[in-house]
């Protein structure tokens, strides 16, 4: 239940974007497929005690760049005719090897949006907003009797959580009344990222397939 504190402001943000959306604006609704990538840390951990090391000496497994599938769920709501407000959460569905650990990283936000172009077939968005930044680690132990029995254990060896600012600019264009298509570039800058990755700069990409409630 603790994911459900960690997000109640976008919660409750799109709550009331859907519920004013609904009686003044319109309502979008996606899902995204893209990537978010920062560069390598330089350093590694050792698989034996888990300590800091340099990549190259014994049992050292250097440490990866971000990257890899994003999955992206949001909403926004154009309250008014050229401004609205919304929220996005992206995150990687599946862990990555983080030396001897894996790792799964999460990006959540809230934005206020300005569409300096609004037609029925297209928009021009900008995005800007706050948010947060979630890194969780696992350990994966395997234990085998023989070679016919084997089981895996999966433990939770910690998370490391910032603040982050979203900036982001998407081309909407409808391919009916209802279903629309959306390419978003996005940057997030995360003071103390550099705990886990090279830089506090995250570029992402993503492209959004959603669909448009009735308007009002």
């Amino acid at each position: 239940m603790k994911w459900i504190y960690r997000f109640l402001p976008v919660l409750l943000l799109l709550f009331f974007s859907i519920s004013y959306a609904r009686a003044e604006g319109k309502l979008d609704v996606g899902i995204g497929f893209g990537s978010s990538h920062d560069k390598a840390l330089g350093s590694g951990i050792s698989q034996l005690t888990f300590d800091s090391c340099i990549p190259g000496s014994t049992d050292c497994i250097t440490l990866p760049s971000l990257g890899g599938t994003f999955l992206s769920l949001g909403a926004d709501a154009m309250v008014w005719d050229r401004y609205g407000i919304g929220g996005e959460v992206s995150f990687k569905p599946v862990r990555s090897d983080y030396g001897p650990l894996q790792y799964r990283q999460m990006f959540y936000d809230v934005n206020g949006v300005f569409a300096p172009i609004n037609e029925d077939r297209f928009q021009l968005k900008f995005i800007g907003g706050i948010g947060g930044a979630r890194t969780s680690f696992t350990y994966k132990e395997e234990y085998c009797v023989g070679t016919a029995v084997c089981q895996s254990q999966t433990t939770s060896v910690g998370t490391s959580s910032h603040f982050l600012l979203h900036a982001g600019v998407g081309f909407q264009f409808f391919v009916n009344e209802k279903v629309f298509i959306r390419p978003q570039l996005d940057l997030r800058y995360v003071p103390n990222l550099t705990d886990q990755f090279g830089s506090n700069s995250v570029v992402g990409g993503t492209v959004w397939i959603g669909f448009r409630s009735k308007e009002y």
